[in-house]
């Protein structure tokens, strides 16, 4: 949401474009955050070892909770976004008049 947020300020981009512009940037990292915690629970989720049994419904509780998180991130979160900021585009002037950061005495 704020790489998003900072595409529409600084390049005055519609709400669509810039959250496709985040959701491809992001599409990486979050990816391979996410494969990386998926394999290494399967072991868990699988119940190998020695009273794997107990501990593989956490595991498969924590691979579906990862799955639809990243889904989530992915193209619901970015979709809202869309339809949030659809109809108040944003531009330079508004990043300017905006007192975020600034600093008052």
């Amino acid at each position: 949401v704020s790489f998003a947020r900072e595409r529409m300020h600084e390049y005055g981009c519609s709400a669509v474009q810039a959250a496709l512009e985040a959701g491809v940037t992001r599409l990486r990292p979050v990816m391979m955050t996410a494969l990386a915690m998926i394999i290494g629970m399967v072991p868990m989720a699988l119940g190998l070892g020695d009273g794997g049994e107990q501990n593989a419904p956490l595991g498969r509780a924590v691979i579906g909770g990862l799955v639809m998180a990243t889904v989530a991130t992915l193209f619901f979160v970015p979709a809202v976004f869309s339809l949030v900021h659809a109809n108040r585009p944003l531009t330079r002037a508004d990043s300017e008049n905006s007192v975020e950061g600034q600093i008052h005495d």
